[in-house]
């Protein structure tokens, strides 16, 4: 394996140019970069991580948090995306990442425990308890750190735009025909109260009155609870024309309740989902898109930002924005 020493020797420079070159210093211009970054991929040269770590005092490794309550893990589809492409970014800019537990050299340990443990340089966290005394304990601990989905203060926040996603799915599902819109919702969440907004300002806009009992909780990713909801609004006196189910997957439930009573998809009754994940696109279920690759791209450039750019990095939130994916089950009326 090439060192840096045959790099300089290949280029005809100092191994100390060499080192800035590679590490992307101003004081080096750009032909001269690209000319060593040629020599150095021809000659196989790859940077010791060991070295790397001691020179720049970190450990080049992003702790990512995340506990699916449903146990569903990385087949939660809509997750699991996110978190690929923020591992895609986080690697292509030099980071490894690993999973945060409460588990430090074989103890018990909190999650702020295990990343001081790990050394790790910065923090996402992508799907817990934010109520959790220990996830507050982390987002106030100082370490670098970006939330996806939920707002802190004090901490970058790279949320999806839910109030614009419900908003969408209410005006579509209006423009077919539809004034009797029922909401299944998932479990009080930021996520969700951004999403009941959405909804109610779209119907108050569009002058769509919503009986109360239109609107009952569930919890994302729970099918069963879903076709227990679903059925109780069809169970309704007056019951709904469309439904819009908590999520893709927990439509799984909702979809097969309908079938259970007889009911038509797009014809007999109409029905929308929320995340856009593939088997929406296979069931024919309209539903809205969360852009989950500029999700997980944005949260790995912010956090490595925050490591080693801090002073020009605003906390802040970032919203990034989906996309309405018509399918077959919301009928013309």
């Amino acid at each position: 394996m090439a060192s840096l020493k045959d790099v300089a020797r290949y280029c005809g420079v100092s191994v100390a140019t060499v080192s800035k070159a590679l590490n992307d210093r101003a004081d080096i211009g750009e032909p001269t970069k690209a000319r060593i970054r040629e020599a150095a991929e021809e000659l196989g040269y790859q940077a010791n991580a060991a070295a790397r770590a001691l020179k720049t005092n970190r450990s080049y490794t992003l702790g990512v948090l995340f506990v699916d309550e449903r146990r569903s893990g990385l087949a939660h589809e809509y997750f699991s995306a996110v978190l690929e492409s923020f591992k895609a970014e986080a690697e292509a800019l030099g980071y490894n990442i690993t999973f945060i537990n409460r588990s430090a050299g074989g103890r018990q340990s909190t999650y702020l425990q295990h990343c001081r443990y790990r050394g790790m340089d910065g923090v996402v966290i992508a799907c817990v308890d934010f109520r959790d005394p220990q996830v507050l304990e982390l987002v106030d601990s100082g370490i670098p750190l970006v939330t996806i989905d939920h707002a802190f203060n004090n901490a970058v926040a790279v949320v999806s735009d839910n109030l614009a996603g419900a908003q969408t799915l209410v005006r579509h599902v209006h423009s077919k025909g539809h004034r009797k819109i029922a909401f299944l919702h998932g479990e009080a969440t930021v996520v969700t109260q951004n999403r009941l907004a959405g909804f109610h300002r779209a119907c108050g806009e569009l002058g769509i009155r919503v009986p109360e009992e239109y609107i009952r909780p569930c919890v994302y990713h729970d099918p069963q609870g879903c076709a227990r909801a679903t059925r109780e609004l069809l169970e309704l006196p007056e019951p709904p024309s469309c439904i819009l189910f908590p999520d893709d997957f927990s439509a799984l439930g909702g979809i097969n309740a309908l079938n259970r009573l007889g009911l038509r998809l797009g014809q007999d009754i109409s029905a929308v989902g929320y995340d856009g994940i593939q088997l929406a696109k296979v069931l024919g279920l309209t539903t809205y898109a969360q852009d989950t690759r500029q999700l997980g791209k944005t949260a790995a450039n912010r956090l490595v930002s925050l490591i080693e750019k801090p002073r020009l990095t605003p906390v802040e939130r970032i919203l990034i924005s989906g996309a309405l994916c018509p399918g077959s089950s919301v009928a013309q009326l």
